[in-house]
Order: structure tokens, then sequence, then C-alpha cells
């Protein structure tokens, strides 16, 4: 397995393009649960201009994990979380599905390298 785990399992339908999409999209049902693709700390929970919540977990070697388009959010600021452990679900949309980023300090990266 990869260094980082898939928050959920699905299709991708929306592949990394730096500066266009920052991240991956991945289809998924309303509802399911997103997990977190490593272990680490909750860096923050803010929200985009719709007010949907935007996760942000902190992982070794200055690595961090986003996680948007989700609901029902399970951890807090501050809390340790562990590879796979539910830390939101998917919030209703259409098509629904859960983007996630890997960023190495501020820069975005393709999240594929490291999920393989």
């Amino acid at each position: 397995g990869g260094r980082l785990a898939m928050p959920l399992q699905g299709k991708i339908i929306r592949g990394y393009q730096k500066k266009k999409n920052d991240g991956i999209d991945i289809a998924a049902s309303a509802g399911a649960s997103v997990a977190a693709a490593a272990d680490g700390t909750v860096a923050a929970i803010t929200r985009d201009t719709e007010q949907v919540p935007i996760l942000v977990l902190r992982h070794d070697a200055n690595l961090l994990t986003v996680y948007a388009n989700i609901d029902a959010i399970k951890v807090a600021k501050g809390d340790r979380v562990k590879r796979g452990q539910p830390i939101a679900t998917v919030r209703a949309s259409d098509p629904a599905f859960v983007h996630f980023e890997v960023r190495e300090g501020f820069d975005s990266v393709d999240p594929l390298p490291y999920l393989q």
C-alpha cells in the first residue's frame, strides 16, 4: 500500500491538475464515511464560501491532507487521528464526491503517487 490510504473507496472522477484542481475528486454516495488518509492531527476545520466544511490533517514530514465537500465532522481541531479513522461523511451533492488534496507545506501535489 501507499503512504496514504484513500479516504474512501470510489472512482476518481476528476484528477489532479496544478492550479485547476489541487486534488482529486472521488465519487461516493452521500453520507458515506470519509476516513483519515494517515495518522495525524486535525490542523484546521474551516468552511468554503458556501459554508461547506473543509478539514485539514497534519502528518509527519510537513505533509497535509485536505478533505472537502464533506459534512457531519466527527473530530475537533487538535484531535489526534489514526489512519482509516472516520472523520466526516460525504455531503449530499450531485454528483456526490469527496475532494481530497495532499500538500507538502503549502504546495499541492498529485495525491496518486502517495496512494499507490
